[in-house]
């Protein structure tokens, strides 16, 4: 588990910060004089592809970590969200990382002879 939080965590950093560059720089660009809506054209596609491959690694987190689905799916519209992805990752992070903890810590049971 601990290399789909690995994955987890790398896009949802990488979808954080280019939905930051759209909605923070490409759509001011575009709407606000002089009008230059190139940067939306690039920067949105990409996005939008980078949030699929978000909501994959994700959700194969999520099957793996047993997650309820409610959780799953804030996990899952955090991407969409300005800033949420960064908060989410953390939250995320830290679930999974005490979970593995707690698997860690139990004692092994062996069968009996």
């Amino acid at each position: 588990m601990e290399s789909a939080l690995k994955r987890y965590r790398i896009a949802a950093y990488v979808v954080g910060v280019f939905l930051l560059i759209l909605t923070l720089i490409a759509m001011p660009l575009k709407y606000l004089p002089p009008h230059n809506a190139t940067l939306v054209a690039i920067v949105g596609p990409i996005h939008g592809f980078l949030y699929m491959v978000y909501l994959v690694v994700a959700f194969d987190l999520s099957m793996r970590a047993r997650w309820p689905f409610t959780y799953t799916l804030g996990v899952l519209l955090a991407g969409t969200i300005p800033f949420l992805s960064f908060v989410a990752e953390r939250k995320v992070t830290h679930r999974v990382r005490a979970a593995l903890a707690a698997t860690a810590a139990e004692p092994v049971k062996t069968a009996a002879r």
